[in-house]
């Protein structure tokens, strides 16, 4: 039998224990009832079992002057009488309201029930009601008042509240008190609508409402903050945001951005209302504000203030005409379809926002129209965006040298820029429609002196890479630039000589001239020249003009053909083209050996011996005169002027060989004296020579300077003449000829020696180095060479 033990005694002996039927609280027992003891439903349940055998109950009443008790049956409407010794362990240690399990018996003497063999179970494990699998929804019809006094003594059940709900049309009203709420800070008041469990009792039916709380309806939002570790969102019903926390989030919080539609429940947590069960929405379900589909036109009234922390976030203010007059509607900075300034007085088109919410209609996506910039009469300027940066940019004006800065967000230029000039309000015009230039429609005829340099970028182009025309205008002669990118055609590029035709064009900043839409009218044929290969270097060279008197620069890329098929003194027809303070040639192509008259030799005076008095520029790069000059060692008589003899590459019987001042010269062959080494090593076209000009440094070559193209390796004898660079000071082996193949290298030959191959063999020991007469090393006498006799 289920029942609560509701009654206690006081300890005393238990032997021969003979209850008195004068005692009150007996005499109480048998007249009446006790009153109902609510409390939580138990998870376990009711154990069901037969009358005498264990029973359920709770212990109800305890009297201090005697050892026994009463038992409040959880399943029906009775209690039974117990003493403290059908209690098996310490009576101490059991309170009023504890569960107890016992068997009901019959008093001898007195043939009532009472009970026996009680046994303590856990805490809450029997209740006397049974709760409704569902929950019910309803309405408060009459608040709860305290069910206790400040003495914590039970007051009447008129304190109890009354909750009202519909089931199967009926509507019933079921009675609670204020320790139903489950949230001690909800105070249901009349109309609120709330969730409950139903409780019946299971000692007599009685229907009771448990574990009140408020009705969780959905709410919409968007995340508008995210934390470390909560956010907060902008509800949809309310003009007002919710603190969550992300443990409230129904899904990854590493998937949930700023910006996205949620729904969630409202709970009050301290007083203070927090979202929970939170739930992603597809984008686009939260919807705050209804945009009207008619666009209106007004004028901007107050602009936005460039601050940080505005105090007002729809600070703006637009005016329009509407059918009842003048209408004022605010705006904010995320209502402008652009990042561009608004000034006041400016025409604007917009939509009207009405927000669900509050219904306060506000301007968006506003257009600022071009009406403005004549209503405001500004002084518009145009240009090219040079430069952007990370929120910042350069123009450059048409009308203007310097650069004219820019903000890509910009609301008040003067607080910010001080009185530093900045461009605002900017406009994107068509590809092509902004020109630096005024172009005159007048054609003028000139012939170009220099060929500009083509570079892809023109921001590249510099002054002095420009090309130069010489054109007659107002009779006199005059010179204007152009840059590659004034030529109408590419394919047809002027060249160094041509006339061409063009217009002039005035540079709106600076008001300079200069040439544009420049054509080829008539190419120069006088402009093909002819002369030697005089210098080879890595990828460029030196043509000598066959005149004999200057040197043009050439790069290989100029070549028709294989440059490795090159060699000093071929003939070459070129191009003269100018591209810099200098001429190059362009379109080399090879000649024919003799295709070029050559000068004819004076066989009457005979081969004569002389000395280089001057270089050729190609040795010493500082002269200003190209051709070198030699002296005949005849004409050195007195009062008589030297007689001297210009010389360039063709001059040279060895062309090779750079002939320096000093250098004696037989029919322009240098008289040189010729030295013998070994090669040292070979590195791709260059080397080292065994043979030391300066201390501690081999003697370089270069693999041009090996005659006959014979193939130099290490250990190969040559012989070869010292020269020495007039640029850097350094010398360096030319005219390099092999005498015999290459020995085994000398580091070798030693360790050959010093290593035996058969270590049985008898093997030769040095037990002294040797010595001079006078017992030193060496001889102290000087050696000299031997002179044969006569």
């Amino acid at each position: 039998m289920a029942a609560m033990l509701q009654c206690c005694a006081k300890f005393g002996p238990i032997d021969n224990f003979q209850p008195s039927t004068q005692d009150p609280a007996i005499v109480s027992f048998q007249r009446a009832t006790a009153p109902v003891i609510n409390s939580h439903i138990s998870s376990n349940g009711s154990k069901e079992v037969d009358l005498g055998s264990g029973d359920l109950s709770m212990y109800f009443k305890h009297f201090e002057t005697h050892s026994y008790g009463f038992i409040q049956c959880c399943e029906r409407d009775s209690r039974l009488f117990f003493h403290f010794s059908e209690y098996g362990d310490d009576i101490n240690l059991v309170k009023i309201g504890d569960p107890v399990e016992f068997q009901m018996t019959y008093d001898r003497r007195t043939g009532k029930p009472v009970a026996s063999h009680i046994v303590l179970l856990n805490s809450g494990s029997q209740s006397y009601e049974v709760l409704s699998e569902e929950k019910f929804t309803g309405s408060i019809a009459q608040e709860a008042k305290p069910t206790k006094n400040k003495n914590g003594y039970a007051l009447s059940e008129d304190s109890l509240g009354r909750v009202t709900y519909q089931h199967n049309g009926e509507v019933f009203f079921l009675p609670y008190g204020s320790d139903d709420v489950i949230d001690k800070t909800f105070k249901p008041i009349a109309q609120d609508q709330v969730q409950f469990y139903i409780a019946t009792d299971k000692r007599n039916g009685n229907l009771h409402a448990r574990q009140i709380e408020p009705v969780s309806c959905k709410v919409q939002g968007v995340v508008c903050s995210l934390k470390d570790s909560f956010g907060f969102i902008e509800r949809a019903d309310v003009v007002k945001e919710i603190f969550f926390h992300y443990s409230e989030y129904k899904g990854d919080i590493n998937k949930l951005n700023l910006g996205d539609d949620v729904d969630f429940d409202v709970q009050n947590r301290n007083t203070k209302e927090v979202a929970v069960n939170i739930q992603s929405v597809p984008i686009g379900t939260v919807i705050f504000e209804d945009i009207s589909v008619n666009k209106i036109q007004g004028s901007v009234q107050r602009t936005l203030k460039n601050s940080r922390r505005q105090s007002d976030p729809l600070g703006g203010r637009i005016s329009y005409e509407s059918a009842k007059g003048p209408v004022e509607i605010p705006f904010g900075d995320k209502d402008q379809g652009g990042d561009y300034t608004l000034l006041s007085g400016d025409v604007v088109e917009c939509n009207i926002a009405t927000d669900r919410r509050d219904k306060l209609q506000r301007a968006t996506n506003i257009k600022l129209m071009e009406e403005s910039f004549t209503a405001n009469k500004e002084n518009r300027e145009t240009g090219v965006i040079t430069n952007l940066k990370d929120g910042y940019g350069f123009i450059q004006c048409t009308e203007r040298e310097a650069r004219m800065f820019f903000h890509f967000i910009t609301q008040d230029p003067s607080a910010s820029n001080g009185n530093k000039l900045m461009a605002i309000r900017i406009k994107y015009l068509s590809k092509g429609s902004v020109s630096f230039l005024v172009i005159h429609p007048e054609k003028y005829i000139g012939t170009v002196d220099k060929e500009p340099n083509a570079h892809k970028s023109p921001g590249k182009i510099k002054e002095a890479e420009t090309g130069i025309i010489v054109f007659d205008f107002d009779e006199k002669i005059q010179k204007i630039s152009y840059t590659i990118k004034d030529v109408l055609e590419m394919k047809n590029a002027p060249r160094y000589g041509d006339k061409v035709e063009f217009n002039l064009g005035e540079v709106k900043s600076t008001k300079t001239r200069t040439g544009v839409n420049v054509r080829v009218v008539l190419r120069n044929l006088n402009n093909k020249c002819q002369g030697f290969i005089a210098t080879l270097k890595d990828n460029y060279g030196f043509i000598e003009n066959s005149d004999h008197e200057k040197e043009v620069f050439f790069h290989f890329s100029s070549y028709e053909g294989d440059p490795n098929d090159l060699d000093l003194g071929d003939e070459v027809e070129y191009t003269l083209c100018r591209k810099s303070a200098k001429h190059s040639a362009e379109n080399i192509f090879k000649l024919p050996k003799g295709t070029i008259p050559t000068e004819e030799i004076l066989r009457d005076k005979g081969q004569q011996q002389g000395k280089v008095l001057r270089p050729m520029r190609i040795v010493n790069p500082d002269q200003e005169e190209y051709c070198g000059l030699v002296q005949p060692f005849n004409v050195e008589v007195e009062d008589t002027e030297p007689e001297v003899y210009p010389y360039g590459i063709t001059s040279l019987a060895d062309k090779g060989i750079s002939y320096r001042k000093g250098i004696l010269a037989v029919n322009i062959s240098a008289i040189r004296k010729f030295i013998r080494s070994k090669v040292d090593s070979v590195k791709g076209q260059f080397g080292f020579l065994n043979y030391e000009k300066e201390d501690g440094k081999k003697l370089f070559f270069h693999m041009t300077e090996v005659h006959d193209g014979v193939e130099i390796q290490t250990g190969d004898e040559v012989e070869f003449v010292v020269v020495q660079n007039q640029r850097n000071g350094k010398y360096s082996a030319c005219s390099l000829r092999k005498i015999t193949d290459r020995r085994r290298p000398e580091r070798l030959v030693s360790r050959l020696k010093s290593v035996t191959e058969d270590l049985s063999s008898v093997r030769i020991v040095v037990i002294r180095q040797p010595k001079g007469p006078d017992g030193t090393k060496g001889f102290t006498q000087t050696r000299v060479p031997w002179t044969p006799p006569a």
